[in-house]
């Protein structure tokens, strides 16, 4: 047994750790995480960890990711050599997960890479939400849970969208089309697939044809991950094409990098709905983004893991509700 259950985090979302404490009753655990002037990280605990079972909170991904990693990394290590009982490291969004696999000559596997050093680092399990790609669960040495923002996401849309008749969800990637499918079937929608390709190692890419009778419905377009915004603007496009007017975009991780949001707000979409595993700082906030809250499905998932209840009847249980925060 472990002599209590204590939260920690970084600087790359301390918002969201304060947000999972709030919904445990328990205070934040005091950590200080701060850079020296030769830019290297400085981590130490300033409370008895010995025993107790640890959650390091911190999102990995948008412009501060290396130092994000690298501030995990140095918490894990702390924690360990502070005799922690179990360390759980929290990541809302995993980085590099477009790296998961040897698709050209002579380029790493990055996501295997940052797996391998969570481990060695001293986590024990780690707990994240919707991977870019499935197969990075088994990346990791360590156990650990994949949770999902689309219950959230499909309860958000529910009330305007679930079984109408002139309305689909639209899927801009291939790739994603198992989660797209079942997303579109809680809602009791049909399902449409944007068919790209991509130019060269740049990461852009071209709309081919739209698979699906889209013509004068209302969309939904849904992604796991919005970076640059490339593929949602070409996917807009292509759907105003076919005389959809009505168009909402929804993803799990919103990086928005750089003008993404102002450019994708400014395409005359109704709304850019996305989950809070990310900071969306006052820069990237506009007037049609709505900030759909997962700490609570973080926090009572760390709350079973601690009792030792199962995360998989979370999603199985019909008796479980958990509360739905917009911002």
């Amino acid at each position: 047994m472990f002599r209590g259950l204590s939260v920690y985090t970084g600087n790359a979302h301390p918002a969201f750790a304060r947000d999972i404490c709030r919904e445990l009753g328990i205070p934040l655990g005091e950590a200080e995480v701060f850079k020296f002037r030769n830019d290297e990280i400085f981590v130490q605990i300033k409370e008895n960890a010995r025993e107790h079972d640890v959650f390091v909170v911190q999102s990995l991904g948008g412009q501060g990711t290396s130092d994000a990693i690298m501030e995990l990394l140095i918490m894990l290590d702390a924690f360990k050599r502070a005799s922690a009982g179990r360390i759980t490291a929290v990541m809302p969004r995993f980085a590099y997960g477009r790296s998961d696999k040897k698709d050209q000559p002579r380029v790493p596997i990055t996501a295997r890479l940052l797996a391998d050093m969570i481990g060695v680092a001293g986590a024990d399990r780690f707990l994240t939400m919707d991977l870019h790609k499935g197969q990075i669960q088994g990346f990791f040495s360590i156990p650990g849970d994949e949770l999902s923002a689309f219950l959230p996401l499909i309860e958000y849309f529910t009330p305007d969208f679930a079984g109408r008749d002139d309305a689909v969800v639209v899927v801009p990637d291939l790739g994603f089309a198992k989660k797209g499918r079942n997303f579109a079937e809680k809602l009791r929608l049909p399902m449409a697939f944007i068919e790209k390709r991509h130019r060269g190692n740049s990461g852009a890419s071209e709309i081919v044809d739209v698979i699906g009778d889209v013509d004068h419905r209302r969309a939904i377009v849904i992604d796991d991950e919005i970076d640059t915004g490339g593929t949602v603007l070409n996917t807009i496009e292509a759907l105003k094409q076919r005389g959809v007017q009505d168009i909402s975009v929804a993803c799990v991780h919103a990086v928005l990098s750089g003008d993404a949001a102002e450019r994708i707000c400014g395409s005359g979409i109704r709304e850019l709905v996305a989950a809070d595993t990310m900071p969306i700082g006052p820069a990237k906030r506009h007037g049609k983004i709505r900030v759909l809250s997962v700490a609570p499905l973080f926090a009572e998932t760390i709350r079973r893991i601690h009792e030792g209840e199962s995360v998989g009847a979370l999603f199985t249980s019909p008796s479980t509700q958990l509360p739905l925060r917009v911002s």
